[in-house]
């Protein structure tokens, strides 16, 4: 596993002000995770998870927290509540055997969505691939997720529909060099 990369920890106020912090997942935080799933909308998971997943099991817990920072990388947003930090929203990438190409998977809790939160995860998101070499970011999304296909075209995204499952659109954008 590579060192905590201490780099990528972003300091940052939504568009309401409040303070964020994105930084990279740690094995530490599996019990914020697991609260934070946990409390999630049945759409959120649904759009997340394409079914009705509550509750992590200890292996899907351990995949999400425990990630190498290179082939896979966590990017959590994080807030103060009640004295204590509380995951609001993640991005993740996973990459293919190749090393090039990735998939990625964003939520952001129900009630932190529509403050640019999503966006700002996914634009680090996407600097850290690039910076870790990838060249192709891609993602399965349900065709009712409006909000998430309006984000990705946003950022650049092309979608196109999976022929095999019409209620699945299938979004890329090549990450290239800034």
């Amino acid at each position: 596993m590579q060192p905590y990369p201490e780099h990528l920890v972003q300091h940052l106020a939504l568009k309401d002000g409040t303070a964020v912090i994105l930084r990279p997942i740690r094995p530490g935080d599996a019990e914020i995770v697991r609260e934070f799933v946990r409390n999630l909308s049945a759409e959120a998971r649904h759009f997340r998870f394409m079914d009705s997943t509550r509750e992590l099991s200890p292996r899907m817990l351990s995949h999400f927290t425990q990630v190498d920072y290179q082939r896979h990388m966590a990017l959590i947003a994080v807030t103060q509540q009640h004295g204590r930090e509380v995951e609001i929203g993640v991005a993740r990438y996973v990459s293919d055997t190749d090393g090039r190409r990735c998939e990625f998977a964003l939520v952001v809790a129900d009630n932190w969505q529509q403050k640019g939160l999503g966006t700002r995860l996914m634009q680090a998101l996407m600097a850290a691939a690039r910076a870790a070499g990838m060249e192709l970011m891609f993602g399965e999304v349900l065709a009712g997720n409006q909000k998430m296909l309006q984000l990705a075209a946003r950022l650049g995204f092309n979608a196109r529909f999976d022929e095999s499952d019409p209620s699945v659109i299938r979004i890329e954008t090549r990450l290239g060099m800034t």
